[in-house]
This record gives C-alpha cells, sequence and structure tokens, in this order.
C-alpha cells in the first residue's frame, strides 16, 4: 500500500478495514452462506451457475442428472415447477436473461482460473522475498529464479492429488496458524496493547474522512487480506463444508486477525516500515523458523487455487462449456478430488511467465486484486439468485444480503480497477483468452446438439431404412455409441445410406456420466428393446471412481447378457411377438459372427451464404474440437477402437 507518512489513525483504519472485511465476507457470506450453495457438492461460480440451471430446468443438464430413478425424478421436478419462483420464470421464458447468467458465470470461471495463476506466483514470490532483509546481496533475479524452481517442483507434485500431498501441508498449516498469531500477541503486548480499540467501525469512518480519495485508492491494498476466500468455496469438492467451516472459523479468522493486529501495533511504532509490514514484525531470533514457514504456506495457498482451478475446469467439462480434457479422479472416495495434466502444465507455464516477466510484487498484487473482488463481486450476483430462486428466503434478508455485500465489494472494485495500467490488465487478458475458448467450444457444441435434435431419426424413419431392399442386414453385433438418448443421431442415416447395411444386431450405446462414486453392477447397463428386429437401446451409467473399460469381451458379455434378461423379462408383453429362444440365439450368433464398434464424426459444412460471425465461431470451434480428446463422455471415459463415420453438418 502506497504511504505517505502514515500516523497511527491511518493504521488502525487500515486495521478496522480488514477486521470488517475478513468478518464480514470471510466469516459471514463464505464459511456461513456460500458454503451452504454447494452442487452436488461441488462450490465456486460454476457450481452456483450450474444449481441454478438445474432448478430452474433450463435444459442444459437433463442427461447430466445423477438421479438414477428417473421417473422419481421427473415427479420432483414437476412439484417444484408448481411453486417456481417469478425470477425463475423469467430466465425460463427469457434467452437474454439466460445468456447474461452464462456470460456472468463464465466470467467467474475464467477469474477464478486468473486467480489460480496470480495466486502461486505472489504467494511464493513475496514469501521468497523474505531473503532479501537478511541478505541484501541477494537480487531480485535470484529471487525470481527460486520462485519459479519452487512451483515447478509443486506442479509435478499434483499428479498424486490432493488427499496424498496433504498430509505434508496440514503440518505447516498447523504450524503457519499457531507460530505467526504469538508472534502477533508478542507484539501486541510489546508495542501497542490498545490495538483492539479498532475494532469499532468510527476508525473505518475517520480514515476516510482524513485521506478521502487516497484512502479510497488504498483499498486495493486491503483487498488483499480476503483473497482466499473464494478458494475457501471453491475447493469444497476437494473437502467437506464442515472441515472447511471449522478450519476457517476456529484457526484460520482468529490466526489472521492476531496476525494483523500484531503486525499493525508494530507499525505504528515503527511507521515506516510499512513496505516490508510482515518480515520486519518477526523478532530476530525466530525470523529464519518463520521465513520457513512462511513459504512453506505459501505453497500451501498455491495448492489451494491449483485444486480449485482443476475443480471449475472439471464442473466446466462436465456442463460441455469447456474442450475436454483429461480429467483424472485422483480419490476414490471423493468425488471433487481432481487432476488434469494439460491444465497442470499449462498453470505451470504461466505462473513461471507471471513471476519471470512480471517479477515486480506489487504489479502481480494489483492484478491480484482485481480478480479476487470481482470474482466476489460475481458470486454475491449468483448467491442472491440462489437465494430467491431455490431456497425462497424472505425478501428482506435477500435485499440486505444484496445491499452490504454488493455494496462493500462494488466499492473494493471501482478501487482496483484503477489498477489495470500497473499490472491490473493481467487478468483481463487471461480471462478474455479463456472466455473466448469457453464461448467458442459452447457456441459450436450447441449448433452441432440443435443441429441432431432438428434431424434426428425416429423409430418409424429407421423401419423405413431398413425396408429399403437395397440396405441389407448383414451377420454381426455393432456398437454404435451416440450422444442422443431419446431419438437417434442423424450419422445413423448417413451411415445406412452410404453402407447400405445395417448389422443384425444393433445397440445405441450412451454413456451416462453419474455424480456417484460407483454404480452398483445391477444398475450399471440399462438396456431396452426399440420395437425393430434386433435394434436395441442400452446406457452404460459409470460413477467418478468407476474403471470403466469398453474394450474386450467381457463388456460385450455384460451387454448382451443384460439384454438377454430383459427379453426374457419382456417375453409376456402382448406386443413381442418374437419368439425368446429365437431372439436370443440372434444375440448368439451376432456376438460369434463378430463385434464392430461404430462411432460418428461430424464436422461443420460451413457454406458460402454463412454470415462471417458464423464462419468465425465454427471454424474456431472444429479447432478445439480436433485438438481435444476423442471421447464419448465428458470424463474422458476411451471408446475401444470405432469405425468412425463421417460427415458434415450444414451450418
Amino acid at each position: 500500500m502506497h504511504l505517505n507518512s502514515p500516523t497511527e489513525e491511518d493504521y488502525l483504519g487500515i486495521y478496522s478495514i480488514m477486521f470488517w472485511t475478513l468478518t464480514l465476507i470471510g466469516v459471514v457470506k463464505y464459511a456461513c452462506i456460500a458454503l451452504k450453495a454447494d452442487d452436488q457438492g461441488e462450490g465456486g461460480t460454476f457450481a452456483l451457475y450450474s444449481l441454478l440451471c438445474r432448478n430452474m430446468n433450463i435444459g442444459i443438464l437433463s442427461s447430466k442428472s445423477s438421479d438414477v430413478n428417473s421417473s422419481q425424478a421427473r415427479c420432483v421436478l414437476n412439484e417444484d415447477n408448481k411453486q417456481k419462483s417469478r425470477l425463475g420464470k423469467v430466465f425460463e421464458t427469457s434467452m437474454v436473461a439466460r445468456r447474461a447468467l452464462l456470460f456472468i458465470a463464465m466470467l467467474g470461471t475464467c477469474m477464478l482460473i486468473g486467480d489460480g495463476i496470480l495466486t502461486p506466483s505472489i504467494s511464493v514470490l513475496s514469501a521468497m522475498d523474505g531473503l532479501r532483509a537478511p541478505f541484501p546481496s541477494i537480487s531480485k533475479s535470484l529471487v525470481e529464479a527460486l520462485s519459479a524452481v519452487v512451483l515447478f517442483i509443486l506442479f509435478l507434485l499434483q499428479k498424486f492429488g490432493t488427499s496424498r500431498v496433504s498430509f505434508l501441508f496440514s503440518p505447516i498449516m498447523g504450524a503457519w496458524t499457531l507460530s505467526t498469531p504469538l508472534v502477533g500477541i508478542y507484539s501486541i503486548i510489546h508495542h501497542y496493547p490498545n490495538i483492539f480499540k479498532a475494532l469499532s467501525p468510527y476508525y473505518i469512518f475517520h480514515f476516510f474522512w482524513r485521506n478521502g480519495k487516497e484512502g479510497w485508492l488504498m483499498l486495493g491494498g486491503t483487498i488483499l487480506c480476503i483473497t482466499g476466500s473464494e478458494a475457501l468455496f471453491a475447493d469444497l469438492g476437494h473437502f467437506n463444508r464442515s472441515s472447511i467451516q471449522i478450519a476457517f472459523l476456529f484457526t484460520i479468522y482468529p490466526s489472521l486477525i492476531l496476525t494483523y493486529a500484531g503486525q499493525t501495533a508494530y507499525l505504528i511504532k515503527n511507521p515506516n516500515d510499512h513496505m516490508d509490514g510482515f518480515y520486519k514484525f518477526i523478532p530476530k531470533t525466530i525470523y529464519w523458523p518463520i521465513f520457513i514457514i512462511a513459504t512453506s504456506a505459501a505453497v500451501v495457498a498455491s495448492q489451494s487455487l491449483i485444486s480449485a482451478t482443476f475443480s471449475v475446469i472439471k464442473q466446466s467439462v462436465v456442463l460441455d462449456y469447456f474442450p475436454r480434457v483429461k480429467v483424472v479422479h485422483t480419490s476414490s472416495n471423493k468425488e471433487g478430488e481432481v487432476y488434469s495434466p494439460e491444465v497442470n502444465y499449462i498453470l505451470m507455464v504461466f505462473c513461471i511467465a507471471v513471476i519471470l516477466i512480471f517479477g515486480d510484487g506489487q504489479d502481480i498484487g494489483n492484478a491480484f486484486g482485481v480478480v479476487v473482488s470481482l470474482v466476489m463481486l460475481i458470486t454475491t450476483i449468483l448467491l442472491t439468485l440462489v437465494m430467491i430462486i431455490i431456497w425462497r428466503t424472505p425478501s428482506l434478508l435477500v435485499g440486505l444480503y444484496f445491499i452490504i455485500f454488493f455494496m462493500m465489494e462494488g466499492v473494493y472494485v471501482s478501487a482496483v480497477l484503477t489498477k489495470i495500467p500497473e499490472g491490473g490488465w493481467i487478468p483481463f487478458a487471461i480471462s478474455f483468452i479463456l472466455s473466448f475458448i469457453m464461448f467458442g467450444w459452447y457456441y459450436g457444441r450447441q449448433r452441432k446438439i440443435q443441429y441432431e435434435l432438428t434431424h434426428k431419426i425416429d423409430l418409424g424413419r429407421l423401419g423405413m431404412l431398413l425396408s429399403d431392399p437395397s440396405v441389407q442386414r448383414v451377420p454381426g453385433l455393432c456398437f454404435f455409441y451416440t450422444k442422443i438418448q431419446n431419438g437417434l443421431t442423424p450419422i445413423l442415416g448417413h451411415y445406412t445410406k452410404n453402407m447400405r447395411s445395417l448389422h443384425k444386431v444393433t445397440i445405441f450405446t450412451t454413456l451416462r456420466y453419474l455424480l456417484v462414486p460407483k454404480v452398483s453392477p445391477h444398475e450399471r447397463i440399462v438396456v431396452k428393446k426399440l420395437g425393430l428386429r434386433g435394434v436395441y437401446a442400452c446406457v452404460i451409467q459409470y460413477g467418478y471412481a468407476d474403471s470403466l473399460n469398453l474394450e474386450g469381451d467381457n463388456f460385450v458379455s455384460q451387454v448382451l447378457d443384460s439384454l438377454q434378461e430383459h427379453i426374457e423379462n419382456c417375453s409376456s408383453l402382448p406386443s413381442d411377438h418374437m419368439p425368446v429362444q429365437e431372439e436370443i440365439s440372434e444375440l448368439s450368433e451376432a456376438k460369434t459372427a463378430g463385434v464392430i464398434h461404430v462411432r460418428g464424426k461430424a464436422r461443420f459444412h460451413i457454406g458460402k451464404s454463412t454470415s462471417f460471425f458464423d464462419r468465425f465461431m465454427l471454424a474456431f470451434y472444429e479447432v478445439l474440437h480436433k485438438n481435444c480428446r476423442p471421447a464419448l463422455p465428458a470424463l474422458g471415459v476411451p471408446l475401444p477402437q470405432c469405425l468412425e463415420v463421417g460427415m458434415f453438418y450444414e451450418a
């Protein structure tokens, strides 16, 4: 913070601002309210968006439902529709409102990913900067190089998962939350025992009255005291609500209050040491132990945002708003504990680049403040919608929440936006690139889904295709992979017309990802007859801890066993004219004749009449689609060796 000849009243005012920021935003907003707004155990801005979409039934999560009993889910949904709020109905009927909500969620997600780049950079760099106090001869470049090495090692450890590396982090955080408040208590007693009089809001009003515009600009520095709050919410998938609340309310919060109080007490007696307010207030006898603990704690702080970034990327991939990247579940009992190799190494490159290019901690701090304040403001807006649409909170409480936090965070945002020329542009550049990728993927996927739903093939049309004398039913078993559950993909018509054949037993297979650890064996494979001879539908359901293997005879045998059981159970239906034993023998003969796996690979045909915007966005989508993982389900379960059937969609 740029302080010119700071006085005792200035320091008391700054500490009062920090205390009430930590109390209102950290305790009230995040620990007590935001953590309750989880979506299937996940937190963060995109989880809030997912929660709103599911409850407003605006149509993006129908295939992602974790409820196996779909009829029960429909009953609950119909019951909710009767009591829907007026605001919820506005979002359901207005395309503009839905797109505005999506834009806000995307911006928050991209800002949080930007936070995942800046937090490791500023945390490790500021901690390593403590080497320069006892050793002034150490250059700034050496500190930057050492910081880059620490981050490089940290990113290499990510593949082991949060739980496997957290056994190292827990003692570090225990030492950090115990040692720094003890130093703070010592500093309070030794320098300024009356420091807690600053808890009175009087000192905040007095501070702004005395400093005016300069005091407002200083908020760009005080915002940094609450930087971990969004990670606290976004990391909900890696831990549970109770553990986060207990950790924050009983260790982190009192530790921060006492540490900042101790620093303020020291600075009141040493007013010109504010450029290095942390390391200067550490007694020399314990300087090196605190330095080691501080550097280690900075690594943990980096881990929290890296983990949060993995979580929001995974949420975006599941919702099909982000190109498919490999997502690995590193825990068999925590759905949210994930790791993405591609995202990990991209983050590593960006973090090290930020340190080496923008080595000045002041510039990174300015960028950091912009990210934190904007993400907090977006979370406030989305939480307000959750209160109104889902929780049905009384209007008075909603208004009180929104006015307090929107005004408070709005003032912070207005202050940090003045820092854009001084490093604040970094997160905007990162967010613009990420938003462009997300929107390009979303736009292309929407166009494809729209085309497939418009041109999907129903059973009547499939029957007409098969009745054509030129179309032969050839021996063998074909698994035709598709994403459409209500109807058949238009690629099927293209395939049948060009191959002039369809296998005697064809199973249209859809993979469905469920937000549960494991799907029980009797619910794993759901099959049904489609009313045409030898044509069946199959849905394979899998959880995040399931090791799904679609290759080999074992998978084929499981599907055929399920089909045989289904055929036997349906044999009593009057509409079923085909003898059971004949149908079962056809399945066995088809397997013996040979098994083939087919999946569609469609591209857009961009015609001359297509608008420039459509040409550009669809071409960008094709680039993303070409370079992402060729896996049908959302989380990268590989398909067996498939025959790819290509066709063009008219743009």
